[in-house]
């Protein structure tokens, strides 16, 4: 088995696994740790796609996704840090509470 075969796999079980996580859980935290991963699978797939094709540009797409991942959770976790502040236990579903 090729290394390349074997990162598209790692990356689609990544991807899968977040995908999971997103959809069951409803704690915010939790939620942003599993987009994290599915971004992580995409950066893992553009990655391997620089190395087939020996581009450099996909490279500098890996690390614009790298920054808005970061930038993505620091949003998210202010958000959460807010619902934490409003009630004990937060609910993605109650994010309704943050407007105004």
């Amino acid at each position: 088995m090729s290394s390349e075969v074997l990162v598209l796999g790692t990356s689609a079980v990544l991807f899968a696994i977040g995908g999971a996580g997103a959809l069951m859980h409803r704690h915010p935290v939790a939620l942003l740790m599993a987009i994290e991963v599915m971004l992580n699978a995409a950066n893992l797939l553009i990655v391997l796609g620089a190395r087939v094709h020996g581009g450099a540009d996909a490279e500098a797409a890996a690390l614009v996704v790298l920054v808005l991942s970061a930038a993505e959770a620091v949003i998210g976790l202010a958000l959460a840090l807010a619902l934490f502040r409003r009630r004990a236990i937060p609910d993605v579903d109650d994010a309704v509470e943050l407007r105004g």
